[in-house]
């Protein structure tokens, strides 16, 4: 087989790299497509943890009976401090965050907003964003936890927030 590069001019040689461009970024993703959805998965099942503790003592509080408290120390017919909440999972509940040594669970007042990257503001992959007002006895109080997993976390299926009622 004979190559005639005599005819080989610049509009070849740009088709050609861009080919081998192509082909390095699809070799690329396919290698590193298991470990960022690991990263993800192992977020997801964080969210999820917070989630489910919040959810429990709400089930364990039942209905709101006098003297009884939750595992954090709040009253369970009293308002609960996120503060401590949050001081509490992240003690007990031993949370990593594969993208930062940083911490995992903090309180914001707006998780929406951290989760999703709205407004130009910075977005923190890994991190467990629980509302920082405190949860009130009120029924139908609603808590917000949300977290980005993946960038852009703005983008549906990138985060993931869930409403939790009292």
């Amino acid at each position: 087989m004979k190559i005639n590069l005599k005819n080989f001019g610049f509009l070849e040689v740009l088709v050609s790299l861009s080919a081998v461009f192509v082909i390095g970024m699809l070799i690329w993703t396919v290698s590193t497509r298991p470990a960022v959805e690991a990263r993800a998965n192992l977020v997801k099942d964080n969210h999820n943890k917070v989630v489910n503790l919040i959810n429990d003592e709400i089930n364990n509080c039942g209905n709101n009976d006098e003297g009884k408290s939750t595992i954090w120390g709040d009253p369970c017919n009293g308002e609960w401090v996120a503060e401590k909440v949050v001081s509490y999972i992240n003690k007990n509940l031993n949370i990593e965050n594969p993208f930062s040594e940083d911490t995992t669970v903090r309180t914001d007042p707006d998780p929406r907003i951290k989760a999703e990257g709205k407004a130009g503001q910075s977005v923190e992959m890994g991190v467990i964003f629980v509302m920082s007002s405190n949860f009130l006895p009120d029924p139908g109080s609603e808590w917000i936890v949300g977290t980005c997993f993946k960038s852009p976390c703005v983008a549906a299926g990138n985060n993931e927030l869930t409403s939790i009622y009292r």
